[in-house]
């Protein structure tokens, strides 16, 4: 069995939690209150920045120059295309602008665990730790097409995170934390399954702190 498929086993509860979430039920079928959905857009827009950073870091101490080039490329993707995206739903939601948005708690907590963790933990870690944030939203874009309402205002969102461009990122970010942890030793492997489910455990915080509107 490859790594991210006993990865995926180990987080198998958190994800299913994420599906359950009021947030995400709301983002399926349309009804999220728009003041959530603020609060997420502009939550994301400063974890972007941080998370664009990271991966590029990330592909800095990568050995192999292909694996350097796409952890540029997803670090490019993260500062701007999905930026891109942000900035479109900054002005048809009425969004204050980006300089002006606090990092809240859990965003906070997020974006430092995953600079700290490129900065200072082996790079099979650091890769396991980027890597449900790729894999997680795929997914959950996915589930939510699955079940498409019509006229849902957060279509555009929905459409991103369930496109091949997208999956095809995540694909290459699976194939890297698979060939790092069959070449690595059994006690970083561990280290990559607790960083894999941290990372998880974030993402399902993210998701709760626009819910409650989590603020210092």
């Amino acid at each position: 069995m490859k790594w991210t498929d006993q990865a995926w086993e180990k987080i198998q509860p958190i994800y299913d939690s994420i599906l359950q979430m009021p947030f995400i039920q709301e983002l399926q079928d349309g009804t999220l209150a728009l003041d959530k959905f603020q609060f997420y857009m502009q939550q994301d827009s400063k974890y972007l920045e941080h998370y664009g950073r990271a991966l590029a870091a990330l592909g800095a101490k990568a050995k192999d120059n292909q694996m350097a080039l796409d952890f540029f490329e997803f670090g490019k993707n993260a500062l701007i295309v999905e930026s891109a995206l942000h900035a479109s739903y900054f002005e048809e939601f009425g969004l204050q602008p980006h300089a002006e948005i606090p990092m809240e708690p859990v965003c906070h907590h997020y974006v430092h665990y995953l600079k700290s963790t490129v900065a200072y933990d082996p790079i099979e870690v650091a890769v396991a730790a980027i890597l449900p944030c790729f894999w997680i939203y795929q997914e959950v874009g996915n589930y939510i097409l699955q079940k498409e309402t019509a006229n849902n205002p957060y279509q555009k969102w929905i459409n991103t995170y369930s496109s091949e461009e997208f999956a095809e990122g995540v694909r290459k970010a699976q194939y890297y934390a698979d060939l790092m942890a069959e070449n690595t030793t059994e006690a970083l492997r561990e280290q990559m399954f607790e960083a894999f489910v941290k990372a998880s455990q974030l993402e399902f915080q993210f998701w709760d702190a626009a819910y409650t509107n989590r603020i210092w």
